[in-house]
């Protein structure tokens, strides 16, 4: 049963837009950052990593987003292009802005966190009259991400680019990428995820991302149903409600609910793996798959982001997750 209908005949099969940064990844892992001495550079954000991983899985991929006028926008610039992403929307900021910066700590495989430099940073500062219109058109699938809802001009400008989106009849997925540090409160925040949300084809969150969503709602048994039969009411056909080491599980339209199987992972980072999930089942989904298969891909993907120092430099080509799937469905990797 196809779930969503990607429009055919497009030049691009995926655009995202927000969150352009950089992450610095600890060295020295298995200790805190207090005495991490040095950090590998990698591009990174949530809707700049889910692009690099379609790309990487054979995607015509392009980018809507504004980068600092510095040494590190022309690192993000020249890192997209080199993966084959159409970076004709990244606009360079002209007011001195900066680049957003994540510093990782990876304590153990289990206990990793982040450091976020999230003031005056260019990619909250894209303006709605900078985000091209036939980009969009053009596009079978748009990406928005949470953190660019944020703050204002950014905010309006992801708004702008899902009304665009609903007039070409470009599918809309929301992956909620919430980072509590750039809201000023669950109110707030609650109102602009709920707004954006409406307009959405397909919502991807954890557990705890759509418990905050729902502050002015009434759920208090935090049922997955219930958060999921919300957005049918609206524009929504998938909603994935990720539970941790539990699993995800996906919600249609039609009351059916999904789950499929997770893969064993060398752990050596927690971080990185809602993006490479979501790059694998969308890719799936794309493909015509069931969403049984899309999400057991999504894992399969995220399992290999996992095993790896970097976020967007370990995205996987689709040669790569299927050998990993059949690897470890001849028992070859069992650690978990």
């Amino acid at each position: 049963m196809t779930y969503v209908s990607f429009p055919v005949s497009r030049k691009k099969d995926f655009t995202a837009i927000g969150r352009l940064c950089i992450d610095l990844n600890a060295n020295e892992i298995n200790r805190p950052m207090e005495e991490t001495m040095t950090f590998t550079k990698y591009v990174g954000g949530s809707p700049a990593n889910i692009t690099i991983g379609m790309s990487r899985l054979g995607m015509e991929t392009a980018f809507i987003g504004k980068i600092a006028g510095d040494q590190m926008g022309r690192f993000i610039q020249s890192y997209l292009e080199k993966n084959g992403i159409d970076t004709s929307n990244v606009v360079k900021d002209d007011t001195g802005a900066v680049t957003g910066l994540a510093f990782t700590e990876i304590k153990s495989p289990t206990d990793c966190s982040i450091l976020m430099y999230r003031d005056n940073v260019a990619d909250l500062l894209l303006q709605a009259q900078e985000v091209q219109e036939q980009l969009i058109a053009d596009s079978k699938v748009l990406l928005i991400s949470g953190t660019a809802l944020a703050q204002s001009p950014s905010r309006e400008a992801v708004l702008q680019a899902l009304t665009y989106a609903e007039k070409h009849g470009t599918v809309i997925v929301f992956d909620l990428d919430y980072r509590p540090y750039t809201w000023t409160s669950d109110e707030e925040t609650a109102v602009y995820y709920n707004l954006a949300a409406e307009k959405c084809d397909i919502i991807l969150g954890t557990r705890e991302e759509f418990d905050m969503m729902e502050t002015f709602d009434h759920n208090p048994d935090h049922s997955d149903q219930v958060t999921a039969q919300k957005w049918f009411d609206f524009s929504a056909n998938i909603v994935v409600i990720k539970h941790g080491k539990e699993g995800s599980i996906a919600y249609t339209r039609e009351g059916l609910s999904h789950r499929a199987d997770s893969y064993p992972a060398k752990v050596v980072k927690t971080f990185g793996a809602g993006d490479s999930y979501a790059a694998g089942f969308l890719y799936g989904l794309m493909q015509g798959w069931t969403i049984e298969r899309s999400m057991a891909y999504g894992s399969g993907a995220a399992s290999i982001v996992i095993s790896s120092h970097s976020c967007s430099d370990a995205m996987p080509t689709v040669e790569q997750v299927n050998d990993y799937i059949e690897r470890c469905n001849r028992g070859e990797i069992t650690v978990s």
